[in-house]
């Protein structure tokens, strides 16, 4: 049976106003959630442990507020939770490389995760852990098969593309078929008494830094226009402002 683990990462509620304070982002006050497309991942984890058996481990990295995404996934189905206990940012190389320590360590032969991160968008972690790893990696899926070995549909021109995935393997999942379950009272009322497994990280130093913070522009304000005598300027302004004529 395998060893299953699915990557969740804590991130600002997409709805979120985000400030810079300084040179940073400002997250007081802003409430933090799991990544969505990590739930997405979470599914995966749990469809495949109905389908072969085995156990799912959800992993994350972060000091101890990261604990609620932990708990979130242990309510929805996952065995064991475990945080690498680290505070503060780490860039992709140093992220992955204890990620795919941690991994190992749990003894793991396949991992989930998000196509890519709410807040970050770089898509990287994925790939990047199954390349230390030198394991399979297969990203945007969008549905999965269990029957017999893995098999998962990826986007391809033209339609999807059913690819045969060797394990062990890292899978990077996108929304397709994968509905994400709701966590029941019980499984609520399981993980408000779950232990997090608190492990120390096995963490390099970053290469990269983050030297500031910005937001981008505003966007100029809108213009408005009444009466059939408008009509030219509008059309002219969209076909030479707005580029869409």
């Amino acid at each position: 049976m395998p060893e299953i683990v699915v990557l969740v990462k804590q991130v600002p509620d997409t709805n979120a106003r985000i400030a810079i304070s300084g040179d940073a982002v400002d997250m007081s006050g802003v409430k933090m959630v799991m990544s969505p497309y990590d739930e997405f991942a979470l599914e995966a984890a749990l469809r495949h442990k109905e389908a072969a058996g085995g156990n799912v481990t959800a992993l994350t990295m972060g000091g101890a507020g990261a604990d609620k995404v932990l708990k979130d996934a242990k309510a929805i189905g996952a065995d064991h939770i475990v945080r690498l206990d680290h505070e503060g940012w780490l860039d992709s190389n140093a992220l992955q490389a204890a990620i795919a320590a941690a991994v190992t360590e749990l003894g793991a032969e396949v991992v989930y995760c998000g196509k890519s991160a709410a807040d970050t968008g770089a898509g990287s972690t994925g790939p990047g852990v199954a390349e230390r790893l030198g394991w399979a990696s297969v990203s945007n899926v969008v549905g999965l098969d269990f029957a017999g070995d893995l098999h998962a549909l990826c986007p391809a021109e033209g339609g999807n593309a059913r690819v045969h995935v060797p394990m062990p393997a890292v899978v990077s999942c996108d929304k397709g078929d994968l509905k994400v379950r709701k966590p029941n009272v019980r499984g609520i009322m399981q993980a408000k008494k779950a232990a997090v497994d608190v492990r120390a990280a096995a963490v390099g130093a970053s290469t990269v830094r983050v030297v500031g913070c910005a937001l981008p522009p505003a966007k100029p304000a809108g213009k408005s226009y009444e009466g059939g005598a408008a009509a030219a300027d509008v059309a002219r302004l969209l076909r030479e402002e707005a580029n869409v004529l």
